[in-house]
């Protein structure tokens, strides 16, 4: 059997032997038989793994990574798979969102959103639920100074625009993205000032951003896969 040492594991990963150290204290590796000089013996099967959790924490993170990798040491291929079938989802949707937003701040006459009628004046909970967020989330995106929504001077309830739903489509577009808050607030005056050709350039790079993961998450994917393969979980 071919053994590595952790400098040629380390050299390849373009990282630090303590590193690989760090990973198998982490529990994300099988633990490696040890020579009698009290060297680790890394296996093509760690190697797999380095690769895997190497290529998943680009696409992934390291929380994800770390369930995915434990649920293949306990053999529970599916268990993993599923995991991971759902934050390409989550990826997914966060496209489709991306995209509706690039398309309504460029149209300043939309009639509906995600096949909903666009009324004139909306409560809290009719816009939440045409742009997929938390009345909750709205309420605290109006805190931070983001939103100014007018107020019914019968009962003081907010009163939402359609202006307004813009406003929040794109502020969800940009927390799920890259953007803080100092910049969101510019963005948002820019949105006010219709000085779109600055806004569509954001949501470009957002779009640009989306795709980059996903390229990510697919080469963490393969290898992945590469790695079911070593470890014979797809026999």
């Amino acid at each position: 059997m071919r053994y590595y040492k952790p400098i040629e594991i380390a050299r390849e990963l373009q990282v630090s032997t303590s590193a690989l150290r760090h990973y198998e204290s982490w529990g994300l590796i099988p633990k490696p038989k040890r020579a009698k000089n009290g060297y680790r013996l890394y296996t093509i099967e760690h190697l797999a793994y380095f690769r895997c959790l190497r290529a998943m924490f680009a696409g992934f993170g390291v929380p994800i990574t770390s369930k995915v990798l434990k649920h293949l040491q306990k053999k529970q291929l599916d268990q993993a798979l599923w995991i991971v079938n759902q934050e390409l989802s989550k990826l997914h949707q966060e496209k489709l969102l991306t995209d509706q937003t690039l398309e309504v701040i460029q149209t300043f006459d939309f009639p509906s959103v995600n096949d909903r009628r666009i009324q004139k004046k909306m409560t809290i909970g009719e816009v939440a639920l045409l742009a997929n967020v938390t009345p909750s989330a709205i309420r605290h995106w109006e805190k931070e100074g983001l939103l100014l929504p007018h107020r019914d001077p019968l009962n003081g309830y907010r009163i939402y625009s359609p202006n307004d739903l813009r406003k929040i489509l794109l502020i969800r577009m940009l927390r799920e993205s890259v953007y803080f808050l100092k910049s969101i607030k510019e963005l948002i005056q820019a949105f006010d000032n219709k000085k779109i050709d600055d806004l569509k350039k954001i949501t470009q790079q957002a779009v640009s951003i989306i795709n980059r993961r996903n390229r990510l998450q697919l080469h963490a994917v393969h290898q992945l896969m590469e790695l079911c393969n070593v470890i014979h979980l797809l026999s």
